[in-house]
């Protein structure tokens, strides 16, 4: 049996006619006209109408998708969008001094709250860098927990994450 190549065109007798858009060891990934995508045993029955030349995939645009994505987290200073919670969308943060001769300084939340996850992002950067650094174990150990502090001391915004997953997270415990 001949593996058929991504791109190659067959018709299916349960699923009608489609295209082959990935290829594992055990499946083709075909995406049909009348049925969207399914898999189907390499050894099914169906008949080809084309079969497409060249290597066959055997790693999916998914999984490749899937590491450049963590493999930019991990080293860039790329952010990930990250939502802020719905009741401060469009609100402002107002710093009122004291001395009731100066005035207050006023900045849109939605800024603030970009700077606040730059600094999140740039601590998790850092982070990733000190574990992938030639330090020794306990030079490596100090960092993390001075950055685990960090985390701890920036608790306080995290009212303004619209979702758990982002937010915050210090030394638990004492």
């Amino acid at each position: 049996m001949k593996l058929l190549g991504i791109g190659s065109r067959i018709n299916h007798a349960e699923y009608g006619k489609g295209v082959v858009t990935n290829v594992t060891t055990q499946h083709y990934w075909v995406t049909f006209i009348e049925n969207g995508l399914e898999t189907i045993d390499l050894d099914s029955d169906f008949e080809v109408i084309e079969a497409a030349d060249g290597d066959v995939d055997t790693v999916s645009f998914f999984d490749v998708e899937s590491s450049l994505v963590n493999i930019l987290k991990k080293w860039s200073d790329a952010s990930e969008v990250v939502p802020i919670a719905d009741k401060y969308k469009g609100g402002k943060l107002i710093l009122e001094p004291a001395d009731t001769n100066l005035k207050s300084y006023e900045l849109p939340i939605d800024t603030f709250f970009h700077k606040i996850t730059m600094v999140r992002d740039r601590l998790r950067v850092m982070e990733q860098r000190v574990n992938a650094s030639d330090l020794d174990e306990q030079g490596k150990i100090d960092l993390q927990q001075y950055i685990t502090r960090i985390y701890g001391s920036l608790t306080s915004f995290n009212i303004l994450f619209k979702s758990d997953s982002h937010r915050f997270v210090g030394q638990k415990g004492s």
